[in-house]
């Protein structure tokens, strides 16, 4: 009875994740419009007030690790659910951009807490032997709500529907997704003893060097997610730029038929390495874009989804191990604050994505961008081989 993956509280927050992240992916294509139309902000400042979110994030997260590993996780988890379904209402009352950032920032700390413990909690309710497994399944549901949320979110755009009917879909998928997170049955954890405050209590020392490796391969992602609309529309790909996410989402759910089941078998570091070598792949195919679609435009529009499936799978092999990777580094005193620590790197490159895309945008052209965040993959890849591996090996508790 242990080892069932699909229990009701499993599949409650598998509901509740994937609601959560539609309304949320139902945005990021949108937003970089709804800040250009309604409070005229050109590249830059659209970079600076996206990135908020994931500074907000990144400011928790440290944070929420240490929270959740001392108090119970539940609460905290419906508590920030709540604030998070909230902001979406906020940013139909924002009348000005000062009041927008504000709103921003208070989802982006909401966002950073809500995820931590949303992760966590599924560590907690899944046997251990199919960790990887049901972590790849607890992904899948944000990779499906990548695949449908930004396609609708464009095609509700593309239809001339008003941003205020776009983020009331958002509120509503959130707060759908909070009833089914308060069904969601944990075991009780007792409070912990007060230990002496120390680094090691917010950030997973251990897990620093692939957090680093992590970092600079979300910097190309989020310029992807947040800038990949605008890029096609620059480079006159005329298809509707949502089926990039849906693609993408594809790949995702094609990688997890077979990762989470290899990265339990102990495979974590090759998914990892597998992966990287397919992104680096793809982020050179997406800059060449421009170049392709001067010699033919049909060519271009094939390569530009291709590029998306094989993102897809790229990130989908590494997700799951990713995760896997730092819970294995950290003892069970600690989950909280390795899920903290990689959901950190992540935001940190995130964020850099999103200021960098913008900047690099407005000073030049979105294929620079794409450039820039291809070399990144390299180094990250270099990185991970020779240093981040040996390193797991050696200080790995488990797997």
């Amino acid at each position: 009875m242990k080892e069932r993956l699909f229990t009701r509280s499993y599949r409650c927050i598998l509901a509740a994740n994937f609601l959560l992240f539609f309304g949320f992916w139902l945005l990021i294509p949108v937003l970089p419009f709804y800040l250009s139309e309604i409070f005229q902000a050109d590249k830059t400042a659209i970079g600076i007030v996206l990135s908020c979110y994931t500074v907000a994030a990144l400011c928790i997260r440290p944070f929420s690790g240490y929270l959740l590993d001392t108090f119970a996780r539940k609460p905290l988890y419906l508590l920030t659910y709540t604030l998070f379904t909230m902001m979406f209402g906020g940013y139909m009352l924002a009348g000005t951009l000062s009041l927008f950032i504000l709103f921003r920032m208070l989802h982006g700390f909401s966002f950073g807490m809500v995820t931590v413990s949303g992760n966590t909690i599924v560590i907690d309710i899944m046997p251990s032997s199919r960790r990887g497994e049901g972590l790849g399944y607890f992904g899948l549901t944000n990779n499906i709500a990548m695949s449908v949320g930004p396609m609708i979110g464009l095609f509700l755009h593309d239809a001339g529907a008003s941003y205020a009917l776009i983020f009331g879909c958002s509120l509503t998928s959130c707060l759908l997704g909070l009833l089914s997170a308060s069904a969601v049955k944990t075991s009780y954890k007792p409070p912990q003893a007060h230990e002496p405050i120390s680094l090691d209590r917010f950030i997973l020392l251990h897990g620093l060097p692939a957090g680093f490796s992590l970092l600079l391969l979300s910097i190309p992602y989020g310029m992807t997610t947040n800038y990949v609309a605008m890029y096609a529309k620059q480079i006159g790909i005329s298809a509707s730029s949502g089926f990039f996410f849906t693609c993408m989402a594809i790949g995702m759910a094609i990688s997890r038929l077979f990762s989470g089941r290899l990265v339990d078998r102990g495979k974590v570091t090759e998914m990892i390495q597998a992966g990287l070598y397919l992104v680096v792949f793809s982020f050179f195919l997406l800059s060449s874009c421009p170049l392709v679609q001067a010699w033919n435009p049909t060519v271009c529009l094939m390569l530009f989804f291709t590029v998306a499936s094989l993102l897809g799978i790229g990130f989908g092999v590494m997700f799951p191990a990713y995760n896997t990777l730092f819970v294995n580094l950290a003892p069970n005193s600690q989950r909280g604050t390795a899920t903290s620590t990689y959901l950190t790197s992540w935001d940190v490159g995130l964020g850099i994505g999103m200021l960098a895309g913008g900047y690099i945008a407005e000073v030049s052209t979105f294929d620079k961008a794409y450039l820039f965040g291809a070399c990144l993959t390299v180094i990250s890849t270099l990185y991970f081989h020779f240093y981040v591996t040996p390193h797991f090996h050696r200080n790995k508790l488990r797997g």
